[in-house]
């Protein structure tokens, strides 16, 4: 007998989901350096293209071309001429090589690197990142990378009988980068400086202006817009701006933020902010499966019948249930754990509380947010 069953409730019997809610803090306190940043003091992205070797044939083979020609460029610098096309190597591979620069790295600082394969590469395992010209934003080289790659997992055997534990074609060398050259940020003209909100907010902006200006004593900072406050650097410290950035770092601010619920249908995720309210409203929760039964019988011949033959004859059943449909009414202003106990009470599970907050933000009744990941 072979059975199949489908619910069109979703894939909630089949699949582990999770539901989590972010209940609201009496206080959501936090350090001015957790929220701001100064301006023109962001991390540069880093690039470059380099060759991975000491693989064990599982390397880029013949139908990528590109790391047998970087190999033999790579050769004749060392005085060796050899075609590309005469190269039958395995164990060697083509990289992209990217790392963060942070802001103030200085020449010699240590950076830690990411390795990704671009060829037909089966595993990065074993191998080792030749010295790699890292490349910022302008073109120009300002670091070199160069060790041996860690990946967090192991591969064997070959064919259907291979085992592979984790991503083989991407790794790490931690402290493989060195920074070459140093580019510091400097200050806006007139001593000021410029704080940008990690997460524009007005209200959270207006508050870290007042924070500063209750600390300084003076009203020295002002709010340009929802992400960014002005600050001019009082005298006392105008040869001394990072004195004056570790004393506001450690300012406490309550940040405000939108009413949100994120969503991630591809892993059943809800994640409820604690500012979330309900309108008025009625939820109506049913449930109906489908399952369907299909039995091979056999089919034989009456006896001493001529011509006759036995045969395999599918017998299918179809069975449909619908349960009955449970009604909560939400009242108005309802916060978080209101809804929250509603919902239980209809025993929703993650993915039809997906289904509930997209129908309650579309009849207006959800004042949030809605993001979709």
């Amino acid at each position: 007998m072979n059975r199949h069953s489908f619910g069109i409730r979703g894939a909630a019997a089949t699949l582990v989901a999770l539901t989590v809610i972010a209940a609201a803090p009496e206080a959501r306190s936090t350090r001015l350096k957790d929220i701001v940043s100064l301006s023109g003091t962001n991390s540069s992205p880093l690039l470059g293209y380099g060759l991975v070797v000491g693989l064990n044939k599982t390397g880029d083979r013949r139908q990528t071309v590109f790391p047998a020609q970087t190999l033999a460029n790579m050769l004749s610098r060392f005085g060796l001429s050899v075609s590309a096309d005469d190269m039958k190597v395995e164990n060697i591979a083509a990289v992209l090589v990217t790392a963060e620069m942070p802001a103030y790295a200085r020449a010699g600082a240590r950076l830690d690197v990411t390795v990704s394969s671009i060829g037909d590469a089966r595993s990065l395992q074993g191998g080792t990142l030749l010295a790699t010209p890292l490349r910022g934003a302008a073109g120009s080289v300002v670091g070199l990378a160069q060790g041996p790659l860690s990946i967090g997992g192991f591969g064997g055997g070959s064919g259907s009988t291979s085992v592979v534990v984790n991503h083989l074609t991407v790794g790490r060398v931690p402290g493989g980068g060195i920074v070459e050259t140093t580019a510091m940020p400097a200050l806006m003209p007139g001593g000021i400086l410029v704080l940008a909100l990690r997460d524009p907010d007005f209200t959270t902006a207006s508050r870290v202006t007042q924070a500063i200006n209750a600390d300084l004593g003076s009203s020295l900072a002002k709010t340009i817009d929802a992400g960014t406050v002005e600050l001019i650097v009082p005298d006392s410290y105008r040869n001394s701006v990072p004195d004056l950035m570790a004393r506001l770092d450690g300012l406490t601010v309550e940040v405000d933020a939108i009413a949100r619920v994120v969503i991630n249908e591809r892993t059943g995720t809800v994640v409820v902010g604690g500012d979330v309210r309900i309108g008025p409203a009625a939820v109506a929760h049913g449930n109906l499966s489908v399952r369907i039964a299909t039995r091979f019988d056999a089919s034989q011949p009456a006896p001493l019948s001529l011509g006759g033959e036995t045969v395999v004859v599918p017998n299918q059943r179809v069975d449909v249930q619908e349960g009955t449909a449970k009604l909560i009414a939400l009242e108005e202003g309802a916060t978080l754990e209101a809804v929250t106990r509603a919902l239980n009470a209809l025993g929703a599970t993650p993915r039809d509380i997906i289904a509930i907050m997209q129908a309650l933000k579309a009849a207006g009744a959800l004042r949030a947010e809605i993001v979709i990941l």
